[in-house]
């Protein structure tokens, strides 16, 4: 079989492409390598996505899929090996190789973590890499945000309305941040600098209790008693897989059209695997139906 479009990634980008694409009648391929809805099913509570006052991450994704599923999608669960552009794309997975006419890569990005212990046994309980979607959660509590650049900066901004205390904890004396947005920070009495600072524990089973911190330059450790980890050290992209068909910018995303076409005709990149200053649930669903519509036009104008 030949499928009109295939998406690689089943995110909220790749599954609002499958909807449009589905719409328009063509048969649609969704592959997946883990679970279907990306990065926002670890999300507690959604109430910033247009329709909804509050939604969990979760329920927000098996909706989009139910959508798509719902529609006709076909899905396969399996890891991509390999992608070839001959007079199709062909999608080599660990058992199979399928073939399509056009090609959506929304593969998405992982947090950076810090890698220390306990992290991921926290994920969702303490710990974010979300200030928006999760601040709100800590509400009059105290809080950290780790990172030096313009991510962490605006979310201690985001946090420090909320929090009683933010405590922003870098490994360096000086920011990757813009130099107005420090300026900022630093006249917010509730944001506490701690600089030349690394985080070297968790605390807390079930909950984040607190962290402790090490400085750099004496190896001092300090205790902070904190509700919230907000992790802000940036993102890895998924883009191992077209590494060798799309041209990338420092961070390794892939370097995309504003109508997220590259120079291969037929292969589109949507989500947060691709270069762009916002990465939100809506900017990724936005861009899942700015790819799906412009591979729509490309079959209809090679028929």
């Amino acid at each position: 079989m030949i499928y009109d479009i295939i998406i690689v990634g089943g995110g909220p980008s790749g599954l609002s492409s499958a909807i449009y694409g589905l719409r328009a009648n063509k048969k649609v391929l969704v592959i997946e390598k883990e679970n279907f809805g990306g990065q926002i099913i670890n999300t507690k509570l959604v109430e910033n996505y247009p329709g909804f006052k509050q939604i969990s991450g979760l329920e927000l994704s098996e909706l989009m899929y139910e959508q798509a599923k719902n529609l006709g999608m076909d899905e396969v669960y399996s890891e991509v090996k390999k992608i070839e552009k001959q007079t199709n794309f062909l999608i080599t997975t660990s058992d199979k190789t399928y073939e399509g006419k056009t090609l959506i890569i929304a593969t998405g990005a992982k947090h950076r973590m810090l890698n220390i212990l306990h992290e991921e046994e926290l994920l969702g309980k303490g710990i974010s890499y979300c200030a928006t979607c999760d601040g709100a959660f800590f509400k009059d509590l105290n809080v950290a945000v780790v990172g030096g650049g313009n991510t962490a900066i605006d979310d201690c901004l985001y946090l420090a309305d909320i929090c009683q205390n933010v405590y922003l904890i870098h490994r360096r004396d000086q920011f990757r941040a813009e130099n107005q947005k420090i300026a900022l920070l630093k006249t917010k009495p509730n944001i506490k600098l701690f600089l030349n600072e690394t985080i070297s524990l968790l605390k807390g089973i079930d909950q984040l209790e607190g962290i402790t911190i090490k400085n750099t330059l004496n190896n001092k450790e300090t205790d902070l008693k904190v509700n919230g980890l907000f992790v802000a050290i940036g993102q890895i992209p998924n883009t191992d897989l077209i590494k060798d068909l799309v041209k990338l910018d420092s961070d390794k995303s892939a370097l995309v059209n504003d109508d997220c076409s590259t120079s291969i005709p037929g292969l589109y990149v949507a989500g947060d695997v691709r270069s762009k200053k916002i990465r939100q649930l809506t900017t990724a669903t936005s861009d899942g139906t700015i790819a799906s519509m412009m591979a729509i036009h490309y079959l209809e104008n090679i028929k």
